[in-house]
């Protein structure tokens, strides 16, 4: 992987990790056009460093609450949100590994997520809960979206903030608890296929500076994706993501179908 395919894939993860639209759906495209199918699951998994530093650039006295007081009620509500995604990961690592090399389920996926946005949508002006009204068993009803959106092309944004709008849980809050909630996930998922790197597989294929460079633009980028998303749900349509995403989808099956991916 060279700078320049650095930056771009970047550049993807910002701005796609926090919109509704699947940064991993889009990353195994620009992997594909590069040629970098092999670095698969490892290469998408360590660009989310980037992302990880957007969001605690963006809810970072949050984050600052939760170590001052680790056993306090938000603490718990991720711990439960996160144990789904935590047990499916470890359970099917290997096939999740395979189908985000092959990208074989990509396209249905984000007809998928278009669908559940779609859904979610007419749901966004029902809710009025804050977080402190939140009960255990929404953060579980959320962390089995998250837990799905493992799924390639299956936004792990989009998934959790729908199930949190389903949940009747206000807008901006469902935004905070999502990204809050992608901080155990993308940490932990960075841990475990970082050990790769230093155990020297894939790093003749990537490269640690290249990787470097791709998270620094991923965090850039990933800053101002959460702001524009918050701002989104505040005002705007998840609609138009979701047409994106399916118009997307069919030209990915219609691509597969001709052999073309």
């Amino acid at each position: 992987m060279n700078e320049l395919q650095a930056i771009i894939l970047g550049i993807i993860q910002g701005l796609t990790e926090f919109l509704p639209i699947s940064s991993t759906g889009h990353l195994y495209l620009a992997r594909h056009l590069f040629g970098l199918d092999e670095a698969g699951l490892f290469l998408d998994t360590m660009l989310h460093i980037g992302t990880l530093f957007a969001v605690l650039a963006v809810y970072g006295d949050d984050v600052l609450k939760l170590v001052q007081k680790p056993f306090s009620r938000l603490t718990g509500l991720l711990v439960i949100g996160t144990v789904p995604a935590v047990a499916v990961g470890l359970l099917l690592e290997d096939f999740f590994e395979e189908i985000s090399r092959t990208g074989v389920t990509v396209g249905y996926e984000f007809l998928l997520t278009g669908a559940v946005l779609w859904m979610a949508d007419r749901w966004k002006n029902r809710g009025g809960k804050s977080l402190e009204a939140m009960s255990y068993g929404d953060a579980l009803f959320i962390g089995c979206f998250q837990a799905a959106a493992i799924m390639p092309a299956l936004s792990r944004s989009g998934l959790t903030i729908a199930a949190s709008l389903f949940r009747r849980i206000n807008r901006e809050e469902a935004a905070r608890f999502s990204f809050l909630l992608s901080l155990p996930a993308i940490g932990g998922g960075v841990i475990l296929q970082g050990a790769k790197l230093f155990t020297g597989e894939h790093r003749e294929m990537i490269g640690l500076f290249p990787l470097l460079l791709g998270s620094f633009f991923s965090a850039i980028f990933g800053y101002f994706a959460v702001r524009w998303m918050i701002g989104i749900l505040k005002r705007k349509s998840l609609k138009g993501f979701a047409v994106y995403v399916w118009i997307l989808g069919v030209f990915i099956l219609a691509a597969q179908a001709l052999g073309i991916f």
